[in-house]
């Protein structure tokens, strides 16, 4: 997706090899123009997957997957990350291990929000070594729901999880794979 990688190359910035800072468009202030077109775009990606249900985990795969539900026409779930003393009946669990913050947590569905007729796109906002991925496609599968796709909007290709995730056989869809990145540059596949 050309528009969002302009917008990775003029405004993003590596910290590093491993960390990539976009947060002027997609985490801490959203361009809710641009998350309007990568829902737009999954949606063209995953349409004839047979998608009901779009799921997602807070808090940077909110507006992604906002823009795809509404671009698909289908509920939008939001798994959470942290406990809650409401969140105790029909929920299932799962620790993952988070790549951000480099520290596992506890994910969480409402299992009544994810049934098993339903066939589940997931979206993020990052792919790495693919733990948030594949945490919540457990949970999904828990569920009994069958998973459609994962859908991210970067995805750190150097890094292993979407292999991974292909290697398991998920469908991955990637609208920005970054191949390198370092302080100062940021390449494409």
């Amino acid at each position: 997706m050309e528009l969002l990688k302009q917008r990775i190359l003029s405004e993003g910035r590596a910290l590093s090899g491993h960390v990539l800072l976009v947060d002027s468009f997609l985490n801490h202030q959203v361009d809710v123009n641009l998350m309007k077109a990568v829902g737009e775009e999954f949606a063209r990606r995953f349409a004839n997957a047979g998608v009901t249900r779009i799921v997602t985990i807070e808090a940077s795969g909110i507006a992604p997957a906002t823009m795809t539900a509404l671009a698909m026409n289908v509920p939008m779930v939001i798994m959470k990350k942290a406990v809650s003393s409401i969140l105790s009946e029909g929920i299932l669990q799962r620790e993952v291990f988070s790549f951000t913050r480099n520290a596992p947590y506890l994910l969480t569905l409402k299992a009544r929000f994810v049934r098993p007729d339903d066939k589940v796109l997931f979206i993020d906002d990052f792919l790495a070594n693919g733990e948030a991925a594949f945490g919540a496609i457990a949970l999904i599968e828990q569920a009994s729901a069958r998973v459609a796709g994962v859908g991210t909007v970067i995805a750190k290709a150097f890094q292993p999880g979407m292999r991974k995730l292909r290697e398991a056989g998920y469908r991955v869809e990637a609208l920005a794979p970054v191949s390198r990145m370092g302080e100062g540059f940021i390449e494409f596949e």
